[in-house]
């Protein structure tokens, strides 16, 4: 298993493996969803997943030897050298889960970054083809989070593996099929604290960040637990006008042009349009996640006091 795993091959023995699985569980998922009359799957939505993934593989095999270049620079220049065990595969799946979870956080809080990720979060389905509407640009600065690594002695291989395992397990957590997953939502990402990421409900607005691991959302104030009270609602508010790939590539970049193009700009409100959290606005009209977020659960404590006090009320 280790040779499997861990040879040159090992990145190409993942997705050999992984194509017929991903293949049985989607099958199941849109027959439940047929047979169910749940109404999980959209035609022109699958089309979409189906060509953003395509976009994304195909620049990931442009980029990959120029980025494996990259990582094996820092490999090369290593502090640590590590014997190959199962303790050095461990580790190297839990860091490198650890940095996809750093690379996730920058994607949400940084407008560039948000303006690739979020064609990952465009759709209002939720299903285990959503798991391949890529980030599409991604691979273009992906393996930067990933050099630190190679830094630290892991070899670029192996993270690499880690990285597609985790990927593999990251497009199963995509469904509404299954509630929960008992005393591993402790433990692991599962399907209901994803649906909580790609809620765009204000409770639920950039949590859950997690690829395998719930641990660092825990960790870093970023976790939020499936409210049964909150309904999640999927996709991105505003919604983008339409479904097709170009908008769906575009959305955020064009609103990103657009306010560049304000007259009079110091410099420091472009960058700030570019790289801020989303929502920023140079003259405080904008609200960030935070904000909002700030502002709902201010009136959820006010809402509550306020019960409580009618219910004090009644009772005296």
């Amino acid at each position: 298993m280790m040779d499997f795993l861990m040879s040159e091959d090992g990145l190409e023995n993942v997705y050999a493996w992984a194509i017929p699985l991903h293949a049985t569980v989607i099958l199941a998922e849109m027959i439940y969803s047929h047979v169910s009359e749940a109404k999980l799957y959209s035609g022109k939505d699958l089309a979409t997943n189906v060509y953003l993934a395509l976009m994304n593989f195909g620049l990931d095999l442009i980029m990959k030897a120029f980025a494996m270049g990259v990582m094996f620079f820092f490999y090369h220049h290593r502090l640590f050298s590590w014997d190959l065990s199962v303790w050095y595969l461990l580790a190297c799946f839990i860091i490198t889960d650890f940095a996809y979870y750093v690379l996730h956080y920058v994607d949400h809080r940084s407008r560039a970054f948000w303006a690739v990720h979020i064609t990952h979060h465009s759709s209002e389905y939720f299903n285990l083809t959503t798991g391949f509407r890529s980030p599409v640009l991604q691979p273009l600065y992906r393996y930067l989070y990933f050099s630190p690594l190679a830094f630290l002695g892991f070899n670029p291989w192996h993270i690499m593996v880690a990285y597609a395992i985790g990927q593999v397990y990251g497009t199963w957590v995509h469904t509404q099929t299954v509630k929960s997953m008992g005393f591993l939502e402790y433990i692991l990402v599962t399907p209901s604290h994803h649906r909580v990421h790609h809620a765009c409900n204000v409770k639920y607005l950039d949590k859950n960040m997690g690829m395998c691991l719930i641990i660092w959302d825990k960790i870093f104030g970023t976790f939020q637990k499936e409210d049964p009270n909150v309904p999640v609602k999927y996709g991105i508010y505003p919604k983008m006008p339409d479904n097709r790939p170009d908008t769906v590539l575009f959305y955020e970049w064009r609103k990103i042009w657009k306010d560049l193009k304000q007259p009079g700009l110091k410099f420091t409100d472009r960058i700030n349009y570019i790289f801020n959290s989303p929502g920023w606005r140079h003259d405080g009209t904008g609200k960030t996640v935070r904000q909002y977020q700030k502002e709902y659960f201010a009136k959820q404590a006010q809402k509550k006091e306020q019960q409580q006090n009618q219910k004090e009320q009644k009772t005296a």
